[in-house]
C-alpha cells in the first residue's frame, strides 16, 4: 500500500510516520506539505492508496480538494487526524468521503489499525468487485434488450445483487420488459446530480424489479439525452461496481461518447443479432468498430437470438461469416416472449418452463460458472415450480 502522509508540520505526524516505516517497505510512504496539484488534476499514473491528512482545515478547502480525489480515485482512501471532532466537521469529513477521523495528536497505533481495516475492506471489495456486461443490437429489432433485462433477473434468483442500467439514451425502455413501475427517476435526473452521487441516492433512483435487482431507467425526454455526459457514466459504474455484483448495460444501437465509454469499461459485450442475412451483415461492421476500438477478441462474445435449429443459417455459417466462435444461442418462443414484454413481467417467473427460461439460467449458470450439468436436477425443481 502506497501511503502519503499530509501535513503542514513534518512534526505533526513525525510519530506516524517512524511508525510506518517500520511496518512498510522502504519506498511506500511519503511525507508532503499538501496534496500535490498533480493528484487533484487526475493526471497522476503513481497516485497513493492512503492518504493521512493531519488536521487539515475547511477554510482552506481541503475537504473539497479530498472530496475531488474520492471522485477521480475510486479506491483511493483517506484518514483525517484532526483536533475538531465537532460533529459538523464529521459529517463533512464523511461527505467528501474520508474513511476515518482519528483524534490528534496522532497515536501512531490507533492510525495502524485504521490503515489495517481500510487494507482488509479493499481486499473484500477487490474479491467482490462486480461485473460490467454490455448488451449491444447488431440490428433494430435483435432482443438485446429483451435478453439484458430478463437475463437480470435470473442473476438475481440465484442470490446475486444485479443493476441494469438503460443506455438507450434517447428511446430506451429497458425497464418496461420487467416492470410495470414508472421510474420515480432516470440516468439523466441522476446526471444532474452528480455531486449527490452515493450508493444510498443511487438506489432511491431506481426500480425494484426483484429483491437484488435494480433498473435505472433511460430519461422520459429525449431531449435529457444531452444531459449524460461519459464523465457521469463513467463515475456512475465506478459507484455500481462497488455495490453490485453485476451490472447490464443495455447500450442500444448508437456509438457516441456515452455508449462507447461505457463500453470501453465493459468486461463483456454480447452483440445480438438473429440468423438472417442483414444482421449477419450489420454484425460484421460492428465487429469491425470494435476492432478499430482495439477490443481484446475475448472481451466480445456473440450472441444469437431467436434460434431455429431448421434455419436456412446455421450457427457454423454465422461462425465463419463473423470470424468468431460459436455464439450462444436464445431458441424461439414468440408466446411466452411476447407475453412477457406485454404483461412487464420477466419471462422467467412468467412461463418458467419455456425454452428461453431454460437458456436464460442457463446463461446466468454459466456467468456464475455453475455446471448445468451438476445442477440439472435443481434446475428442473426451479423450472417446474408451481
Amino acid at each position: 500500500m502506497k501511503i502519503a502522509l499530509i501535513s503542514k508540520s513534518e512534526a505533526g505526524c513525525a510519530e506516524a510516520a517512524k511508525l510506518l516505516r517500520s511496518r512498510l517497505p522502504s519506498g511506500e510512504l511519503v511525507m508532503l506539505p499538501a496534496i500535490p496539484d498533480l493528484l487533484i488534476s487526475g493526471g497522476d499514473p503513481s497516485a497513493p492508496d492512503l492518504l493521512v491528512l493531519n488536521e487539515p482545515s475547511i477554510e482552506d478547502g481541503e475537504l473539497d480538494r479530498v472530496e475531488r480525489l474520492s471522485h477521480l480515485y475510486p479506491r483511493l482512501a483517506c484518514i483525517i487526524v484532526s483536533r475538531n471532532n465537532t460533529p459538523e466537521f464529521l459529517i463533512q469529513a464523511m461527505r467528501a468521503g474520508v474513511r476515518e477521523v482519528l483524534p490528534a495528536p496522532v497515536n501512531g497505533d490507533a492510525l495502524l489499525a485504521a490503515i489495517q481495516r481500510i487494507e482488509a475492506k479493499r481486499s473484500g471489495q477487490a474479491q467482490s468487485e462486480g461485473k460490467i456486461m454490455a448488451f449491444i443490437s447488431c440490428k433494430g429489432g435483435s432482443g438485446a434488450t429483451f435478453l439484458a433485462a430478463n437475463l437480470g433477473y435470473a442473476l438475481s434468483t440465484l442470490k446475486k445483487r444485479v443493476a441494469l442500467v438503460d443506455l438507450n439514451l434517447q428511446f430506451g425502455d429497458a425497464s418496461l420488459f420487467v416492470s410495470e413501475q414508472k421510474p420515480m427517476a432516470t440516468i439523466a435526473d441522476v446526471a444532474q446530480q452528480m455531486h449527490r452521487l452515493d450508493a444510498s441516492f443511487l438506489d432511491a433512483s431506481m426500480i425494484e424489479v426483484a429483491p437484488g435487482y435494480n433498473v435505472l431507467a433511460a430519461p422520459e425526454d429525449p431531449a435529457q439525452a444531452n444531459d449524460v455526459r461519459p464523465e457521469h457514466v463513467d463515475k456512475l459504474l465506478k459507484l455500481l461496481r462497488r455495490n453490485y455484483d453485476y451490472i447490464l448495460l443495455d447500450v442500444g444501437r448508437n456509438l457516441d461518447a456515452v455508449s462507447i465509454g461505457a463500453l470501453d469499461q465493459a468486461d463483456i459485450i454480447f452483440p445480438v443479432l438473429q440468423t438472417t442475412l442483414p444482421y449477419i451483415r450489420d454484425g460484421k461492421r460492428l465487429l469491425a468498430v470494435f476492432q478499430s476500438l482495439d477490443y481484446r477478441r475475448d472481451k466480445i462474445q456473440l450472441i444469437v437470438n431467436r434460434h431455429e435449429k431448421s434455419g436456412d443459417i446455421r450457427l457454423e455459417d454465422v461462425q465463419r461469416a463473423l470470424g468468431m466462435k460459436m455464439p450462444r444461442t436464445i431458441p424461439n418462443h414468440y408466446e411466452a416472449a411476447a407475453a412477457s414484454v406485454n404483461q412487464g413481467v420477466p419471462i422467467l417467473k412468467l412461463v418458467k418452463v419455456s425454452p428461453v427460461s431454460r437458456a436464460l439460467l442457463d446463461f446466468a449458470q454459466s456467468l456464475l460458472g455453475t455446471s448445468t450439468q451438476t445442477t440439472s436436477g435443481w434446475l428442473r425443481r426451479v423450472l417446474h415450480r408451481s
